[in-house]
């Protein structure tokens, strides 16, 4: 069925006998024990973590008990061998499994030779090591069980597989579980297991699914530990490229409503057509003529009088007269021949039948098909039957072309403008009594409409269950929605916050009660997406723990209401104030007696908190709650160490330590990294849509500063300008269909207004090309109107199905795309390298980011293009490339498209433009941050940052007078005012609730350039201390030459920030000749230059073989090497003996290409 060919068939039972013998030999090292407790019993001392009465048996008793089991006994059928593994395990896959159990019953393949059998758990790991295996696929609901399956391979001295974990794919709008399919069926809700609307695999192949387009989704899906729901759209649309050049096309008509068609001066004639229009090998098919011709009245009624209409397979055909009835319907219509007129493009297209004596219409009922389940994802806990989808199967009368009548079952065809539909039952015509058997069609959805695509066609209803809500705001239909934890555990961490905010300020009860509910319903919600507990540890960051773990840690505590732990926050309070009071009177030189009794009131504060909480109070510097500090009014840190805070979990209640600053490193730990230093470095915010996020004004003003620089300078070049619509109608992106391909899975569509479906979707723009060029075509009349240079800043969206990555890889990302036309080839590539030199100087001049510049190959140039230069950056920490802008020349392909043509002034002759595009986009603040943040944080280069220089006050102690404080604040705020005056972007923190070395804290993981501190110290020797954020390089500076010493290390910062990432870009750039070098240097982490012979075949191959079979990072398997570009600046000429590096290959290279690992 899936035309899988297995090398070989294998069951479980061949090794039943082997088996057997490592369970002995488990019993006989005492690693397992045979046990006859009640299976209720034993569940419930797996739960406590008892250990079973049979625990200690010795290893006669073990055997003995076994051998009962052998047999099959009574004694023995209550009995069960399980491993000894650890009963005080968290995870309660270790505790003790069962291994063997007795059952006197017949096996489908071994009969009764054997009356034990072993569990799948003993079972699998054996099975996987001695047949060979490498790597074990296992869903992540397995993840529990793979501790267990390391065990029993090291128990029994077995090869080791590795285990490679990856997620369910979970679809909408269906249930994929056995059980509720099963309902399915016996409820009689669908034909069979293989109804078209079922997920399976008869299903999905019944309803027209390929097994090359199941293929292509599966490898483009690759695997993944996120938990993806997906829509069934992305599957579909990879089906459509599949069937799309093959499938015949065909001509079909709603039966209902047609209207006749009355053709002068034509004679009944047979035409022989393309049965494909772009695929000659499909063959041809037959096309009647005649005077009398059907049509449907849905197209009748756009006919005009005097008006051509374009009649598909014939010609233009003139309506003459349109006869109509009383109430205004169409009854009939005449037409005349005016095939001379070859004028298609603004004309109606409708399909049309006629009607001769030598054929007949091919009778035909179609099915189209709707979602079982109403509700695209339905929660843990509800009832799927309380969502049936009614109506879900529609049937339609066509008629249709004669030569439909030869279709087999299981043929696809497309029926023009109907869509694609598969043969689930052929024509047939009984010799006897001429009875017909309709052909019998299913509709094959496309990836681009909806499951019931066209008004003409009854409308679907779907059952919604009482409470939800009507969504009144358009509806963007997606392609692939990723269920991110990381979303709702923000949730989580904001209300837990909230809850504790309200109880430090004492809100009423009422409000408290409130905040607590919202968060108790958001932790059920974490537990019904993840399967696992919420717990909070510290940087305000979650992790997973079993519900096992956390009752066992919770049993052993007092449990603590939300009035208590008011209590406990007031004590607390109370005794930060004590221990404030007895520092300052100690500093002031108070009395003995009032140290003391200010003293005796903390102790006592103190004794109050630990028998109210349990614990020993601690004082804390920065609230448990989050990364934010608290108020800190003694004396500052001379050290100005990182302040660390001591955290409760309110699930455990176990002491945890948080920094505030990073707590993943780049090189050991790369994605979370990242993840957090784009978060705590005040960059983004997540957003309640996956793969869409905030962009803070820490990142906007880096974008701002690039689109300001790069708008003027491309205004000296001529450009204007200009903003077109968001939107794209289905015709328009149609026609780009070619070039729009590689977008067709990742566009979202507007389908719905409120609750009101559109007749026609709307595309949000994945990229302008079909909403400009429309345009140009009517502005360009004359090569006088040439050229047109235009750009646009605005967003797009593309709904990236793979993993979204913040800047990255985003589903909307803010870019400039500039579209330009000229009346010459020359004038267009000239402005091509233009364009790529400002994007080369955007990276190296403004993010002191060194890339390398060069043309792309014909594998990965611009879709339609005719060449696509680029300049790529490199991220040393992952060893990959990253695109970082790009600039097309398009040639004359897009204008031929769209009819972007003027009169040549020389030849009088039709001529198309020469068109270029180019893009920018948020893509270059991820690539600044890979490149120059550290572990500390952000590392932002000078041009570009918000701040550029943080001036901090420092050295205010309790004895500092307020003319001192007064003073010292006052050049503070002097000495930013004359670098704002100087050009610097210069601010002052005055914050008087942070110390200063939280502050320095702060800006250091925000990346700003320069710290400037000021001290009493300072001010009396009129100086200040300059710290660069690059290297920690402190400077002590004259304040009398701050406006030009400033300036000057802000240059040099850039300039050693661009020379480091240099010298990591050149020590990671290799050359290699030969086929075992380039892999080594790949694994390095490196980028190699290598002879190629640009083929695309070749280019495949080399992606291909150049992957690692081990997993790499996360468990993920190694990409495959691609090519980044063909670099302008060449290492070396190609020998005339050089060969092409991929060892198979025998073209000759033309040029030496950069290939790497890439974003």
């Amino acid at each position: 069925m899936l035309e899988i060919k297995p090398d070989e068939f294998t069951y479980t039972s061949n090794h039943f006998e082997l088996m057997l013998g490592l369970c002995l030999k488990l019993l006989n090292e005492g690693k397992a024990y045979v046990d006859d407790t009640d299976p209720e019993v034993m569940k419930i001392e797996r739960e406590k973590r008892t250990h079973s009465k049979n625990w200690n048996n010795s290893v006669q008793i073990n055997i003995d008990l076994w051998e009962e089991m052998k047999k099959g006994s009574p004694a023995g059928q209550k009995c069960c061998v399980r491993a000894k593994i650890d009963m005080d395990s968290p995870n309660g896959c270790m505790r003790d499994p069962t291994i063997y159990r007795c059952k006197n019953e017949a096996h489908p393949r071994t009969g009764t030779k054997y009356i034990v059998y072993p569990t799948y758990d003993f079972a699998c790991p054996i099975v996987d090591s001695i047949e060979g295996v490498t790597h074990a696929l296992r869903t992540t609901e397995y993840h529990d069980r793979d501790a267990q399956y390391y065990w029993f391979i090291d128990a029994l001295g077995l090869r080791k597989p590795y285990i490679y974990s990856y997620s369910r794919l979970n679809l909408t709008n269906t249930v994929l579980s056995k059980r509720k399919l099963t309902w399915f069926v016996e409820q009689k809700l669908v034909d069979g297991w293989d109804d078209p609307r079922f997920p399976t695999v008869r299903g999905v192949l019944r309803r027209g699914m390929t097994v090359e387009g199941l293929k292509q989704f599966i490898v483009a899906q690759g695997s993944s530990r996120s938990v993806v729901m997906m829509e069934w759209d992305k599957i579909w649309s990879f089906n459509r490229k599949v069937i799309d050049p093959i499938a015949p096309r065909h001509t079909a008509l709603t039966k209902v409503n047609l209207v006749v068609v009355n053709v002068d001066n034509i004679a009944e004639e047979c035409l022989q057509v393309a049965a494909h229009p772009k695929n000659p090998e499909v063959g041809s098919r037959n096309v009647w003529l005649s005077r009398k011709v059907w049509v449907e009245k849905s197209d009748a009624v756009l006919f005009k009088e005097g008006e051509n209409i374009t009649f598909i397979n014939w010609g233009n055909l003139k309506v003459l007269k349109i006869l109509k009835d009383a109430s205004g319907e169409v009854m009939s219509v005449d037409v005349s021949p005016n095939l001379g007129d070859k004028d298609y493009k603004n004309t109606i297209k409708i399909t049309w039948l006629a009607e001769v004596k030598n054929s007949s219409f091919t009778p035909i009922i179609s099915h189209y098909f709707d979602h079982i389940i109403s509700k695209s994802v339905l929660g843990k806990d509800e009832d799927f039957k309380q969502y049936i989808g009614q109506d879900t199967k529609v049937s339609v009368e066509m008629i249709g072309d004669e030569d439909l009548k030869t279709l087999k079952k299981g043929d696809i065809i497309q029926l023009q403008r109907k869509g694609f539909f598969i043969c689930d039952v052929p024509f047939s015509q009984k010799c006897t009594t001429n009875e017909e058997q309709p052909l019998v069609l299913n509709s094959i959805p496309d990836g681009h409409t909806k499951e019931m695509p066209t008004a003409k066609l009854p409308k679907v209803k779907t059952q919604v269950a009482a409470g939800d809500n009507k969504k009144s705001e358009a509806v963007i239909k997606s392609e692939g929605v990723g269920v991110e934890e990381h979303e709702i555990r923000a949730k989580v961490d904001d209300a837990g916050i909230s809850v504790r905010n309200l109880k430090s300020t004492k809100a009423s009860k009422s409000e408290i009660d409130a905040a607590v509910k919202v968060l108790l319903e958001l932790k059920k919600q974490f537990k019904d997406l993840t399967g696992n507990e919420y717990q909070a540890i510290s940087g305000g960051k979650q992790s997973i723990v079993s519900k096992e773990k956390v009752e066992s840690k919770t049993a052993q505590q007092p449990l603590k209401t939300s009035r208590n732990m008011g209590a406990a926050e007031d004590i607390r309070t109370k005794t930060d104030e004590a221990g404030s009071k007895v520092r300052l009177l100690k500093s002031a030189k108070a009395s003995k007696a009032d140290i003391e009794a200010a003293v005796k009131l903390l102790l006592d504060l103190k004794k109050q908190y630990k028998e109210m909480t349990g614990e020993d109070y601690q004082a804390a510097t920065a609230p448990a709650i989050s990364d934010q500090p608290v108020p800190k009014k003694d004396r500052e840190n001379k050290k100005q160490q990182v302040p660390k805070v001591q955290e409760v979990s309110s699930n455990t209640n176990l002491k945890k330590q948080t920094r505030l600053g990073l707590e993943a490193k780049k090189n050991e730990d790369l994605p979370e990294w990242y993840s957090q230093v784009i978060t705590k470095g005040e960059m983004i915010e997540y957003y309640d849509v996956s793969g869409c996020y905030i962009l803070r004004p820490w990142s906007y003003s880096i974008w701002e500063t690039l689109r300001d620089w790069f708008d003027k300078e491309i205004k000296k070049l001529g450009v204007k300008n200009a903003y077109f619509p968001i939107f794209v109608s289905h015709s328009a992106l149609e026609k780009e269909k070619n070039h729009i391909a590689d977008f067709a899975p990742e566009v979202a569509w507007v389908t719905k207004s409120g609750d009101t479906t559109l007749a026609e979707p709307v595309a949000i723009r994945p990229t302008s090309e079909t909403i400009m060029y429309p345009a140009y075509a009517k502005w360009v009349q004359s090569y006088r109107d040439l050229p047109i240079k235009l750009n646009q800043w605005n967003n797009v969206v593309r709904w990236e199905f793979k993993h979204p990555q913040p800047f990255l890889r985003t589903r909307e990302f803010l870019w400039q795309e500039g579209h330009t036309a000229f009346a010459t080839y020359e004038e267009a590539e000239v402005e091509v390298y233009q364009i790529l030199d400002l994007y080369e100087k955007v990276y190296s001049e403004l993010l002191a980011i060194p890339v390398i510049p060069g043309r792309k190959t014909e594998k990965e140039k611009f879709p339609g293009g005719d060449f696509t230069t680029t300049v790529e950056a490199f991220i040393s920490a992952s060893g990959r490339g990253l695109q970082g802008a790009t600039s097309h020349h398009l040639g004359q392909n897009f204008s031929k498209m769209f009819e972007i043509a003027f009169d040549d002034p020389e030849t009088k002759l039709k001529k198309f433009a020469y068109q270029n595009s180019w893009g920018l986009s948020t893509r270059t603040i991820g690539a600044m941050v890979m490149v120059h943040s550290d572990d500390q944080g952000l590392v932002l280069p000078p041009r570009v940052a918000m701040v550029q220089a943080i001036i901090i006050p420092c050295g205010i102690t309790v004895t500092t007078s307020e003319v001192e404080k007064k003073a010292l604040l006052d050049v503070c705020q002097t000495c930013a005012k004359e670098l704002v005056d100087a050009g610097v972007r210069a601010e002052t923190d005055l914050r008087d609730n942070y110390s200063p070395g939280w502050k320095f804290n702060d800006w250091e993981l925000k990346g700003v350039p320069i710290r400037i501190e000021i001290g009493p110290r300072d001010l009396k020797e009129n100086q200040y201390v300059a710290v660069r954020r690059d290297n920690g390089v402190k400077s002590t500076l004259k304040y009398l030459t701050l406006k030009e010493d400033i300036p000057k290390l802000l240059n040099e910062i850039h300039n050693s920030m661009f020379q480091k990432a240099k010298s990591e870009l050149d020590s990671h750039i290799t050359v290699a000749e030969d086929w075992k070098t380039f892999c080594t240097d790949l694994d390095k982490k490196n980028i190699i230059m290598s002879p190629f012979c640009g083929a695309i075949p070749c280019e495949e191959r080399i992606k291909k073989d150049s992957s690692k079979d081990e997993p790499s990072d996360s468990g993920a398997p190694a990409m495959g090497a691609k090519s980044l570009c063909i670099p302008f600046k060449q290492p070396k000429d190609i020998h005339t003996n050089a060969k092409c590096i991929h060892p198979s290959c025998t073209e000759k290279p033309i040029k030496y290409t950069l290939f790497g690992r890439s974003y």
